[in-house]
């Protein structure tokens, strides 16, 4: 920390240009995004995403679904919620020339580089982290298959993923369809498999419960999540900041993440729905009521971090080094 109220930065800037602005469905956008002073773009792993900044202190992240290698533009497939914070809505009004800020991509969602082989499993625009998995198995022969399910003709990337992946993709209309093919693929996998989930809660849940009944190890479940975490219900508190000897209350009708901001503390943030981790923030005592879907079991139960924009104490205070 560099002073009372500020953290240290753990992103870099970088500015960018709209190349082109595709529908690829009635309700997904492609945006092919280029530096504005031209050249090759920092490089990232399989399964990184873009945090595109929509509008002052409010990022939203979006997979890349390209080749990491030296880019010279990024790609990413947006999905229209109608209803959403706003976000969405302005990455579909883009068009070509528009000026984007956004930050270096970062990835907690990368291939296991050892595993034996790779089983992909993508609901709706799920697809988009695991489309740059695709490319990476391909690319250097790893053993890998794709189970990809979706509405008939609403499914973004499909003939893409198909020239891709050939025999190693499955698409499925429903889940009930996708669920017999699956239940026998996670039985019949070799020691050493990796499985990688993404898309909404319901069918992750699904997916990784159905892998536990089987005896996959947790080691071997990697999951990213397409949807804002359950918050529950809300109670007041109070946040005790030892470096700068504030103390501020956090009411029902608040985060923490917005109490923060309210008295003037920058904490960095991106999705503000528990699923990207960017605000994790340490704990210096009490205990945390955790509403995230980042921290894994351990992590959560050690009781050393919250991730403000959904997580809250679970007594009347908790007490944070800021």
């Amino acid at each position: 920390m560099t002073g009372p109220g500020q953290v240290t930065a753990r992103r870099t800037d970088l500015a960018l240009a709209v190349a082109s602005s595709i529908p690829l469905t009635a309700d997904v956008r492609q945006l092919t995004l280029v530096a504005r002073a031209g050249g090759r773009l920092p490089s990232y792993p399989p399964g990184a995403s873009l945090g595109l900044r929509w509008r002052p202190g409010r990022v939203n992240s979006y997979s890349l679904t390209g080749d990491g290698d030296s880019p010279l533009a990024y790609r990413v497939s947006v999905l229209r919620v109608p209803g959403g914070n706003g976000g969405s809505a302005w990455a579909h009004a883009l068009r070509e020339g528009a000026a984007v800020e956004a930050i270096a991509p970062r990835s907690a969602f990368a291939p296991a580089a050892r595993a034996r082989r790779h089983l992909l499993v993508a609901g709706g625009i799920g697809i988009t982290p695991l489309l740059s998995h695709a490319r990476w198995h391909v690319r250097w022969g790893n053993e890998f298959a794709l189970y990809y399910v979706d509405r008939p003709g609403r499914a973004p990337h499909l003939e893409e993923l198909r020239d891709l992946c050939g025999a190693r993709l499955r698409v499925y209309a429903g889940r009930d369809e996708l669920r017999a093919d699956l239940d026998r693929a996670l039985a019949g996998q070799p020691l050493g498999t990796q499985l990688y989930v993404c898309g909404p809660l319901g069918m992750i849940d699904a997916v990784t419960a159905a892998a536990r009944a089987l005896h996959w190890p947790d080691g071997r479940i990697s999951f990213e999540a397409f949807g804002a975490a359950d918050e529950g219900p809300r109670a007041p508190f109070r946040a005790s900041l030892t470096e700068s000897g504030c103390r501020v209350e956090v009411s029902a009708t608040e985060t923490l993440l917005e109490a923060l901001e309210r008295e003037g503390l920058h904490v960095p943030s991106m999705c503000r729905q528990g699923i990207c981790g960017e605000c994790r923030t340490p704990v210096r005592s009490g205990r945390v009521d955790h509403r995230d879907l980042v921290l894994s079991a351990a992590e959560k139960a050690g009781g050393q971090w919250v991730m403000p924009c959904v997580s809250r104490a679970a007594d009347s205070e908790l007490e944070l080094p800021l």
